[in-house]
């Protein structure tokens, strides 16, 4: 499905190269920020829940555990790239 405003045969664009930096450190504080939000929110559950609001305190908790399988993924994502990484200069230099 396309936009209503976009031309008949779609945006013809390349897509932009991937953004790479210090992705382990980003994912790793974001995670840790999760956590802290779910156990500042911990407290104060009664409160939430009166109000309807409980889900709040739950997706902080699921945001940090996903978040654990993302510092796995990403760290095990950057381990492996640097192995290419070697194995290329390896092959370089032959």
């Amino acid at each position: 499905m396309t936009h209503p405003g976009a031309p008949a045969g779609g945006y013809r664009h390349e897509a932009p190269e991937p953004l790479e930096g210090p992705v382990v450190p980003t994912i790793t504080g974001g995670t840790f920020l999760w956590f802290v939000l779910f156990l500042v929110q911990l407290p104060f559950y009664d409160w939430f829940d009166d109000r309807g609001h409980a889900w709040w305190v739950w997706t902080c908790l699921a945001g940090g555990g996903l978040g654990l399988i993302g510092i796995w993924y990403v760290r095990r994502r950057d381990a492996a790239i640097k192995r290419a990484e070697r194995s290329d200069d390896s092959h370089e230099e032959t």
